[in-house]
């Protein structure tokens, strides 16, 4: 059985990954652009994510998906990943962090 302090270990380092992935469009990483909504670590290993895109037609969505799930079942103890494509609520530029309004002049 998982203690709190082992889920949020892991929670810690899928952020960590999750900022290793970028919209090839864009020069901010995803979890700086607000564009994940949920990251939920179950008992078993078990991890669930709700993503968006910035816009419901990215060409790249594909490639960024499978870089999410590929880079989260990389983290230790993660055994299963499922990501969900949501897109309620809509992405907007008020999600993203003070860091990616600064890199992409959004200030």
């Amino acid at each position: 059985m998982m203690t709190q302090e082992e889920k949020t270990n892991i929670e810690e380092r899928i952020v960590d990954v999750l900022k290793t992935v970028y919209d090839p469009e864009i020069p901010v990483n995803i979890y700086d652009l607000g564009m994940i909504y949920k990251i939920d670590v179950q008992e078993e290993g078990n991890v669930d994510v709700d993503m968006t895109f910035t816009a419901p037609n990215c060409p790249a969505a594909d490639f960024i998906l499978e870089d999410v799930r590929t880079k989260i079942e990389s983290v230790e103890n993660v055994k299963n990943v499922n990501v969900n494509l949501v897109f309620e609520p809509v992405w907007d530029q008020s999600m993203m962090s003070e860091e990616a309004r600064v890199e992409l002049g959004f200030d």
